[in-house]
């Protein structure tokens, strides 16, 4: 049996030798390229942490110990290590492993997680639960180098280092986070990774200490005098934490030996690990930033690469238009922006608040910022893209891609909420394409149209349907696209090519109905929705976004308003967190297919039959 197949708890772990310990390193490697190259998920990520997940569960006791892995994508060998390698073929999958951190899936897992920034904070709050209640474990928590360029990961490193709380943070130091890091911080962990003069004499110092004892107290002044000459202000003991590194996170016997020493330790400690992203997998080592998710093919252009390329065109002509990032260039499709035009690229790292704010300050000098940014990350953004941008009416254009249904990330991915957060922002206007040509439309409309804060919603993936609209965009007008004497279809988006597929199964059941593409979700075209009742028996409103807070609700003011009494259903996604799974299978197991979305049609027909 392989050292890999012995190993199915933490304890299982602890009795491997040195040299199993690293034939288990080189196994779990060999493992993950076969596994995700099947399933898709986070390869760079945990390729890079192998030697530093086995050495925490070597050395500390999960679940009584409490590991926090920042946004969690890293932890695929946490959770083999943890009882869950035999679960990996349904990695990500609807009803299988999910691709993150759960509580429900492992009492190993002391914390959901999905975003960036937040384990210091739960961390910290763990432990001081654990204080409260006088009790006794280590919490440890592992965060990037990419998630310190969070304001949130300093708010927590700036309260856990002043609090008696004991805990230690291992800033897992890979120079990326999904694309190339940014920041003082990564300029600061750098001069950390290359201090070659500080680390040698501290070494010396260190010897002289050993051959000498009586000397310990003047060589602790003399080290901390050459540390903060040579390594200026670290920042790390600046905030009240003990820094110990950096270490060679691929050095087990290292990882462990500094691991044993710290566990015993009183203070908080930061533990500073240098790793490569895509350790042990050329290609992945040659383009961390490729492999840092690997995804099965789509097929066809998307709406990420579309959204690059008219932003590109328009900039040519256009020295108004900057576009900034969120660390995200590569998966919001802005790659070729920033290598044309680096003096008008600017990426904040992951800090969508600060990114926000950022746009609206060079708004109101009167450029015109291009914020392309996940739908589930803009919500970190909310208050200040109410105040700064909102409120000022500032004409900022945010691209919220991953809107609706993004499938194997799961609950903390799926951009369910951004119509409902959005809508209610003053000056903000919400366009939806249903198609990729229909986004380019509406990127030209809004940068030279518009003239406040607007966001253009659009999926994940490629476009299901090219649809073809005969009138050109007009403020807070929708389309007719087809007509039908039953039943109205009210869509959004990339619920419209769902629309044309529901409508055609009930065409089949001699059921007619109509279709109208809002194209803006708000405001929505009222006028067109009211036009369109006439010997109507049913209106339906299908959104990829949660059913409070929707478009739905605007079209029930509407026909409630006008005083119309139509029966009305409501095809949305629901009030519960979404799980990870194809959007197909998700679509299907929440009812919103379009055979299920047709079903539910035809039963509220017969329900209100006369």
């Amino acid at each position: 049996m392989s050292v890999l197949q012995s190993v199915n708890s933490p304890e299982d772990l602890k009795k491997l030798t040195a040299c199993e310990l690293e034939r288990y390193c080189y196994e779990a490697r060999e493992f993950l390229i076969n596994t995700v190259s099947e399933t898709g998920g986070h390869l760079a990520s945990n390729l890079g942490v192998v030697e530093l997940t086995c050495a925490l569960h070597y050395v500390f006791n999960c679940p009584t110990d409490k590991l926090v892995w920042d946004v969690g994508h890293q932890a695929y060998v946490h959770k083999m290590i943890t009882g869950r390698r035999d679960y990996f073929s349904s990695l990500r999958s609807l009803g299988g492993l999910a691709g993150f951190p759960k509580t429900t899936e492992s009492e190993c897992d002391c914390f959901n997680t999905g975003h960036s920034s937040t384990a210091i904070s739960a961390a910290l709050g763990i432990a001081r639960a654990r204080d409260l209640n006088g009790e006794d474990f280590n919490v440890i928590s592992i965060i990037g180098d990419g998630a310190l360029t969070g304001g949130m990961a300093f708010e927590a490193l700036a309260d856990a280092g002043q609090s008696k709380n004991r805990m230690i943070v291992i800033v897992n130091d890979d120079e990326m986070s999904i694309s190339k890091n940014v920041g003082g911080i990564s300029n600061h962990l750098s001069n950390l990774r290359t201090g070659t003069t500080y680390n040698r004499i501290r070494t010396k110092i260190k010897k002289l200490v050993e051959n000498a004892p009586v000397l310990k107290k003047v060589a602790h002044k003399l080290h901390d005098s050459f540390k903060y000459s040579m390594v200026p202000n670290t920042i790390f003991e600046a905030l009240g934490f003990r820094y110990i590194g950096p270490i060679d996170g691929h050095n087990l016997s290292q990882l462990i030996k500094i691991f044993e020493r710290v566990k015993t330790l009183d203070g908080n400690i930061v533990i500073h690990v240098k790793t490569v992203k895509g350790k042990g997998y050329q290609p992945a080592e040659d383009e961390p930033e490729a492999y840092h998710g690997v995804s099965k093919p789509s097929g066809g252009p998307t709406y990420s690469s579309a959204l690059g390329k008219v932003l590109l065109e328009a900039a040519e002509n256009d020295n108004r238009i900057v576009a900034v990032s969120a660390s995200m260039q590569a998966g919001t499709g802005i790659e070729e922006f920033a290598k044309k035009y680096p003096d008008r690229f600017f990426d904040a790292g992951i800090a969508e608040g600060h990114a926000a704010t950022l746009t609206a300050g060079m708004a109101s000098c009167g450029f015109i910022p291009v914020f392309p940014v996940y739908s589930s990350f803009l919500q970190r953004a909310y208050d200040q893209v109410l105040h700064d941008i909102c409120l000022q009416n500032l004409h900022v254009v945010l691209c919220v891609d991953r809107a609706g249904l993004v499938g194997e990330d799961g609950e903390t991915h799926h951009g369910a909420y951004d119509i409902s957060y959005l809508k209610h922002m003053p000056n903000m206007t919400i366009l939806a394409p249903s198609c990729i040509a229909e986004l380019y439309r509406m990127f030209d409309y809004a940068l030279y149209t518009l003239t406040g804060p607007v966001a253009i919603r659009y999926p994940k993936g490629p476009q299901k349907l090219d649809i073809l609209y005969h009138t050109p965009l007009e403020y807070g007008k929708g389309e007719l696209l087809i007509s039908g004497k039953d039943v109205l279809i009210v869509a959004s988006g990339n619920t419209v090519p769902v629309a044309f597929e529901v409508s055609d199964i009930l065409t089949r059941r001699n059921i007619a109905s109509s279709i109208i593409d809002l194209r803006f979700a708000s405001p929505i075209d009222e006028e067109l929705i009211l036009s369109n009742l006439e010997d109507k028996k049913l209106v339906v409103m299908i959104e990829d976004n949660v059913d409070k807070g929707g478009i739905s609700e605007d079209v029930v003011k509407v026909l409630y308003e006008s005083g119309i009494r139509i029966p009305f259903l409501q095809l949305g996604l629901g009030c519960t967190p979404i799980s990870h799974g194809t959007v197909d299978d998700l679509r299907t197991a929440y009812g919103l297919s379009a055979e299920k979305m047709a079903e539910k049609i035809m039963y509220k027909l017969l329900k209100f039959r006369p």
